[in-house]
């Protein structure tokens, strides 16, 4: 479970990138900015300073929401696969993402205030990422091929989309919009405000990660000797869910689904680092993670003036072929 050697490089590049891309997603945009502007809207904030405004209201939260949702997705993707023991699994292929999204359709198709409140809407994300992993993780215990579970979470997906369907056609046309665009995804709808939260989610699932890491390590090696370690099968698989949930759940509600991310960068950084020690895979895939995801922030910003793409699209672009070339692979 050793490091490969390059390991240390990898982080410090990628870590570096995160830092130059946050700094330049604060300057780069629609109105043209400094690095001056960028200082005073985060540490000397004045209401006066249209610049000031531009980068504290809009694009800091942006770029930090653009961090999170790429690490924790990628995190959850990761516990995913280790605990169906699948490099496809992931919130989005096994249907985790789309328990969030019925349950945030439902609360704001359905008109009712309080489900489209800030409260409500997480509310749901979360309840619905829960059940739905609780699901999966319930069937998985009956489906022991690991492709007929995949193509069960695909259409439980098919399924749930069937459903959202018929309650767009029945829903007002105010609310249909809002869950329309909040379904083709964006980092944008985040405000300042919400930033502490949010970052707090994110913080408390990045410790329980941390602190299920050697029972992680072993259930890689299979369940048999996860039981023979001495480890309560079932209490891990709960965690292991609650905390998919968590990351997935939040995320989704204040982003949209996005897909791919939670598939392709756990994969990418086993291929990278070569472990099975997951300190080092949580670690690798809240980093690269956090960085692919700002990336595509990047040039989504870099093309708005002639181009309006949903993170969502991009993510799929980007991560398709590269899950194409990992099913080719693993088929060979």
């Amino acid at each position: 479970m050793k490091i490969v050697k390059s390991g240390p490089i990898l982080f410090l590049i990628a870590i570096l990138g995160i830092v130059f891309l946050f700094f330049f997603g604060l300057i780069s945009g629609d109105v043209n900015t400094s690095f001056s502007d960028a200082y005073n809207g985060l540490f000397h904030y004045s209401n006066d300073d249209i610049n000031q405004v531009i980068i504290r209201e809009i694009r800091f939260p942006r770029n930090v929401m653009a961090i999170v949702a790429g690490a924790g997705l990628s995190v959850a993707g990761m516990l995913m696969q280790t605990l169906f023991q699948n490099p496809l699994a992931g919130p989005y292929v096994l249907g985790i993402n789309s328990g969030s999204s019925l349950l945030v359709a439902l609360g704001i198709l359905s008109g009712v205030g309080f489900f489209s409140t800030e409260l409500g809407l997480i509310g749901s994300a979360l309840l619905g990422a829960f059940v739905f992993g609780l699901f999966i993780l319930f069937t998985s215990s009956f489906i022991k091929s690991q492709i007929s579970l995949l193509l069960f979470g695909v259409m439980l997906g098919s399924f749930v989309t069937s459903i959202i369907a018929i309650l767009e056609v029945t829903s007002h046309a105010e609310s249909l919009k809002a869950f329309t665009l909040w379904s083709m995804g964006s980092l944008q709808g985040v405000s300042t405000h919400q930033i502490p939260i949010i970052v707090t989610v994110f913080i408390i699932g990045c410790v329980l990660s941390f602190l299920i890491v050697k029972p992680l390590n072993v259930l890689a090696l299979g369940e048999e000797e996860c039981r023979l370690m001495g480890y309560n099968i079932q209490t891990l698989r709960i965690s292991i869910i609650f905390v998919t949930a968590l990351f997935a759940g939040t995320i989704t509600a204040y982003c949209g689904p996005i897909a791919f991310v939670g598939l392709a960068i756990p994969n990418l950084t086993r291929m990278l680092f070569r472990t099975q020690n997951h300190f080092v895979l949580t670690t690798a895939n809240i980093i690269f993670g956090a960085l692919f995801l700002l990336t595509c922030d990047i040039l989504i910003v870099q093309v708005s003036g002639f181009l309006i793409v949903p993170i969502n699209a991009l993510t799929s672009l980007i991560g398709a072929p590269f899950v194409i070339y990992i099913l080719i692979r693993k088929v060979r």
